[in-house]
């Protein structure tokens, strides 16, 4: 029986934490921009118990899990890929909250899209922004 290999890196410990923390002020704005409740907040970050996210925006959060790491990770990248392409913070709402022609959103508003809360949307919606600010 082998042991998991761990990740070298993924923060553990502490600086899991400070770097969760740092992401969800972050996303504090971009929830705030977006006219997020707390509840779609803590579905974008895979189903948050509400403790946790508390802890985490208060700073007494003692843990973090690997998935909500990449999660905060997802949700910033593309919250600064919005901030370049769209810097007027309405047009960057109002593109998150349209209804899309993307294939990859079938349809739906890509903030829509992301509440089915799976990271693989989370994951489609920053890779089409990231290959939109490409040029690809």
């Amino acid at each position: 029986m082998s042991l998991p290999v761990k990740d070298p890196k993924f923060p553990e410990g502490p600086s899991a934490l400070v770097l969760a923390q740092t992401g969800l002020k972050a996303f504090a704005r971009m929830a705030a921009s977006w006219d997020l409740s707390v509840d779609q907040q803590r579905l974008l970050l895979g189903e948050l118990p509400k403790t946790s996210y508390y802890g985490l925006l208060k700073g007494t959060g003692r843990t973090v899990s690997r998935d909500t790491l990449e999660r905060l990770s997802l949700l910033v990248g593309i919250w600064a890929n919005l901030e370049i392409l769209l810097p007027n913070p309405e047009a960057a709402a109002q593109w998150m909250t349209r209804p899309h022609p993307a294939h990859a959103f079938g349809g739906q508003a890509p903030l829509a899209f992301m509440l089915t809360g799976t990271v693989a949307a989370l994951v489609d919606v920053r890779r089409h922004l990231e290959t939109w600010r490409l040029g690809w």
